[in-house]
């Protein structure tokens, strides 16, 4: 403390000490305002008891007073004659010295008297001064099942947790520990006074972190003085001990993957036609592969002859990053909207799936720019059927290289001339909303999600109806992202009859920016209940770029993607090899089960979509990183549904065109179970790219009653519960579900089955 008091001593001005030969007397009179003189108080017995230094060779009361009131402070203090220090309290267990002690004149006049070696003369505007206590450790009045458990020393060559907060003026213990267990952080660590760590024991043990005397944690809190914050490469470290803040669930039947088919090309988007077949689309003159045809089918019956399962399609423009969704019409055409550059980015393409498994169709991709497309160029689009039966499409930018394209339309293009519009909150938040999710709510009205943000739209108007709470993003970074480039994956929830119950989003993964460390959390919300709120729950891993597919028990796969990065060529790193189960049945924060891994990296343009037997196929991988492969292989994952030695149920039904409300009849054979704890699912047709589900993942569970094995299926009963379109039904015996048929609902109210009237399109009718 000597050498401390002598070096400060040796940094002060020779005319300041000069000066402080001379003693100067305590200001009482002619101060402004409501400003007086306190006392003389003595520093840095337990460390300095004022911050905010200011230093000035010709500092005076007066002066020193003014600089603190500007920043609207409540103390002023002055020492060793030209130092002016700014606060509302003292703290480190300050206490009164003798007004002689403060003895050194004021640099800026010889007349007052302006502190002296570790003496503060004190100024106060409110005519009381608090001083506080020395600091100590907080270890009651915790919040939630934290408990103290020591101080605890860094590694000597990298941080002991990952996630670091710096709050340099609000840092507490509380609030160091809520945020933590927020995110589902069972341990936090304070260090430096303001900064918070948040981890879990195992890092603790992977570092071997060892306990030392609590002494070594002795700096205050940024934001509460009077409790110590950590240390100089110490952490005050606490630990959750109440129930568990997550469970993850390791059941002893995880499925598992298995290959399925050597690929043509390394697809960008994958979609299950009503024939049963899987339609791949490449990049097309931006593919490495030059002698692609952009366009391949897969025929699933036949995948034990690579010869004969796949037949070759052809596009005209590419397809690079566009959108994909099923056409309502009896033909259940796959419509892709935008490109790549140039007449891509207008590009509107269709395809009417036909043949049947072991038979080839002849049908292919059709296009022509100069009659169908869209009026604005896009890339990166999302595109989502309306209640109405018509196609909105929103987003994007104009090319590769191109300006942003904040804005949606209508196909069919309602009569008129221009009649896109421009959305103030996507040229806000560009670039981060690309391929932004859209869903249909049961209300009518539809959600959307765009960078890090959310909202309602009117389906008339587009206009917005209500703004959402912003998406929870990492612990340590409130600007992370959820949709491309910081790509996460978002579905609707199940909705089980009679559709009554507010309808759930959920939101999985994504990125930061800067670092790009990905999300380990997914984030839930009912977006028209009374105020709606995310919830967030704690993944098993980091992961961009995952892809989610919804399965026929009501529970949601998630696998591939990365946990570093974002999406783009060369962008992330650190594949994600496992795949997880979300089941939305099981409380909050016990959801998660941890399933098989594969030895595929599935990064940037891979896909996961459910097959008709059940699996999910999974698809594509196209990082351009080094060390990472353009992806040909195909593999499928067995659910453990499929893995319990069950035999799958089966079914038949001979009316497949429902209407809304309408009733009808299945036959349906079980093999475990009986119809009582039978259940029925309806999925609804999908493509799958870039980590979106352009119809929204959407289930529904409807109504039936049965009599012996014959069934009644009620239709849902309006088009905000279930747009128009086509849907997978599966039967469930008890866990296990049947292979799929293929029902259209709703109708095609739009006749986009008729649209576009031009020779060269070929039209199911409606």
């Amino acid at each position: 403390m000597a050498i401390h008091r002598l070096l400060r001593l040796l940094l002060i001005p020779a005319a300041a000490l000069a000066l402080s030969i001379r003693a100067g007397t305590p200001v009482t009179k002619g101060l402004s305002g409501t400003w007086t003189y306190a006392a003389c108080y003595v520093d840095n017995a337990d460390g300095r008891v004022l911050g905010n230094e200011y230093d000035n060779s010709t500092t005076t009361v007066e002066s020193c007073i003014a600089y603190c009131s500007a920043s609207n402070y409540t103390i002023a203090a002055i020492e060793y004659s030209t130092q002016c220090f700014c606060g509302d309290y003292l703290i480190n267990g300050a206490v009164k010295a003798p007004d002689s002690d403060c003895n050194m004149a004021c640099g800026g006049n010889s007349a007052e008297a302006c502190g002296g070696s570790n003496r503060l003369s004190v100024y106060t505007s409110t005519g009381n001064v608090t001083a506080l206590p020395i600091p100590t450790i907080q270890n009651t009045n915790l919040p939630g099942s934290w408990t103290y458990k020591g101080c605890l020393p860094e590694p000597s060559s990298t941080r002991m947790f990952p996630y670091e907060l710096d709050w340099t003026t609000n840092n507490t213990v509380t609030a160091c520990l809520n945020q933590c267990a927020a995110f589902g952080y069972p341990v936090a660590g304070l260090e430096y006074g303001e900064q918070c760590f948040c981890g879990d024991v195992s890092d603790v043990t992977a570092n071997n972190g060892s306990f030392v005397a609590d002494s070594e944690c002795n700096m205050a809190c940024s934001g509460d003085p009077i409790h110590l914050c950590g240390g100089s490469y110490t952490l005050t470290t606490y630990y959750w001990t109440g129930s568990p803040l997550y469970v993850w669930n390791t059941p002893g039947n995880t499925g598992y993957y298995e290959f399925l088919i050597g690929g043509l090309v390394v697809p960008l988007i994958a979609t299950v036609g009503i024939n049963n077949k899987v339609t791949f689309l490449e990049k097309g003159t931006s593919s490495n592969f030059k002698n692609t045809t952009g366009a391949y089918e897969l025929d699933l019956s036949l995948t034990d002859n690579y010869l004969l399962a796949w037949r070759e399609m052809h596009i005209k423009t590419d397809v690079f990053c566009s959108g994909s969704i099923i056409l309502p019409d009896k033909g259940a055409r796959q419509i892709n909207v935008g490109g790549w550059s140039d007449t891509s980015t207008y590009g509107v393409r269709l395809y009417y799936p036909d043949g049947k498994p072991g038979v080839n169709g002849t049908h292919d991709w059709e296009e022509n720019v100069n009659e169908l497309s869209l009026q604005r160029g896009r890339w990166y689009p999302t595109a989502m059927m309306m209640p109405n039966g018509s196609i909105l499409v929103v987003g994007g930018v104009n090319g590769a290289g191109g300006p942003p394209q904040p804005s949606l339309e209508i196909l069919p293009k309602p009569a008129g001339g221009d009649t896109t519009i421009t959305l103030d909150y996507l040229q806000r938040t560009n670039p981060n909303n690309l391929y932004p999710f859209l869903l249909v709510l049961p209300s009518g009205r539809f959600f959307i999600g765009y960078y890090n943000e959310a909202r309602i739209l009117d389906p008339v108007t587009l206009d917005t109806v209500q703004v959402l709470p912003n998406m929870p993003g990492a612990v340590n970074n409130f600007l992370a992202g959820r949709t491309y480039p910081m790509e996460g994956t978002a579905v609707l929830l199940p909705q089980h009859a009679p559709y009554t119950d507010p309808i759930e989003i959920l939101v999985c993964g994504g990125s930061t920016l800067g670092a790009a460390i990905a999300l380990d959390n997914c984030i839930s919300i009912a977006p028209e209940a009374n105020n709606p709120t995310w919830t967030l729950e704690r993944m098993p891993s980091k992961r961009v770029m995952p892809c989610m597919v919804t399965l026929p028990d009501g529970t949601y796969m998630i696998l591939n993607g990365a946990h570093q990065g974002v999406a783009g060529f060369g962008l992330a790193s650190d594949p994600n090899f496992n795949a997880i189960l979300y089941d939305p049945s099981k409380p909050v924060g016990q959801r998660f089960s941890i399933l098989s891994n594969t030895i595929v990296a599935r990064m940037y343009h891979s896909e996961a979509t459910l097959l008709p037997d059940g699996r999910v196929l999974i698809s594509g991988s196209d990082p351009e990183t080094p060390g990472l492969p353009e992806e040909f292989r195909i593999e499928v994952y067995v659910p453990p549904y499929l893995n319990a030695g069950l035999k799958q149920p089966t079914f038949t039904i001979a009316e497949t065109d429902w209407a809304l409300g309408g009733q009808y009849a299945i036959q349906v054979t079980l093999f475990q179970g009986t119809t009582s704890t039978m259940q029925i699912s309806l999925i609804a047709a999908s493509s799958s790219t870039h980590a979106n589900v352009m119809s929204g993942g959407r289930i529904l569970f409807p109504a039936f009653s049965c009599s012996g094995t014959t069934c009644t299926v009620t239709a849902p009963p309006n088009a905000h519960v279930c747009p128009p379109g086509w849907h997978q039904l599966f039967v469930l015996d008890g866990p296990t579900p049947s292979h799929s048929a293929w029902v259209r609902i709703g109708g095609d109210p739009a006749g986009l089955g008729n649209w576009p009237n031009f020779p060269d399109f070929t039209l199911p009718g409606v």
